[in-house]
């Protein structure tokens, strides 16, 4: 935890695979296979303040008393392309999750956001709504992507992704201050074209192998 509603998930476990991530000499499929693994770790955090509720099933013992989960039901939101990267970790997790899409894409001048998709349950008000992308960069896309869940009436909002600049972690605070954000690295700065240092490059590209 850093304050400030960001929540560092600095586990030996998520640093250790995080740093493989960044090597560039690590594959194609070993990132898709990390980004997996480390999503899942992460989600263990993102859903540490669930609702449970007392239940009474049968063990091939006895009957007893157990706790599972209760109260609202979960809706996964990967900002297009990279943040599908998450699902299947995650999806590990909540299998019963439902999965809305948002597409993003950054203009290469302004680096502003431009919407080009987005498809969501019809529940999505009575729902957790986890919005994950691999990069907090400018936070312009994050930004833009929460704005778009509010105008759906989501009230339940937080924010996941594996590296924010800090840039991007005070951009999106001061337009969503009441959106939670986990991550599991705080990098040191942004460059001239809004990529986080020392980061770990494209992560789409390095999830889809498409540079």
């Amino acid at each position: 935890m850093t304050g400030n509603n960001v929540h560092l998930i600095d586990h030996p476990l998520v640093q250790h695979k995080l740093s493989i991530m960044r090597d560039k000499k690590t594959t194609v499929q070993e990132f898709r296979n990390l980004v997996e693994e480390v999503a899942m770790l992460m989600g263990y955090e993102v859903f540490r303040d669930m609702q449970t509720e007392e239940v009474e099933i049968d063990t091939p013992l006895e009957k007893m008393k157990t706790k599972m989960l209760a109260g609202k039901k979960v809706c996964l939101v990967p900002i297009l392309r990279a943040g599908t990267g998450f699902l299947d970790g995650l999806l590990n997790l909540i299998p019963s999750a439902r999965v809305g899409h948002i597409g993003l894409y950054r203009d290469p001048d302004t680096l502003v956001p431009v919407e080009y998709y987005l498809k969501m349950p019809e529940d999505l008000p009575n729902r957790l709504v986890v919005v994950v992308d691999p990069m907090l960069a400018t936070g312009n896309s994050a930004i833009a992507a929460v704005e778009r869940l509010k105008d759906l009436d989501a009230t339940d909002i937080k924010f996941m992704c594996l590296l924010a600049a800090p840039e991007g972690i005070a951009a999106f605070q001061d337009a969503h201050p009441d959106v939670p954000v986990y991550t599991a690295a705080i990098d040191r700065e942004l460059n001239d074209h809004g990529y986080i240092l020392p980061g770990l490059g494209d992560a789409g590209d390095r999830i889809f192998g498409t540079k």
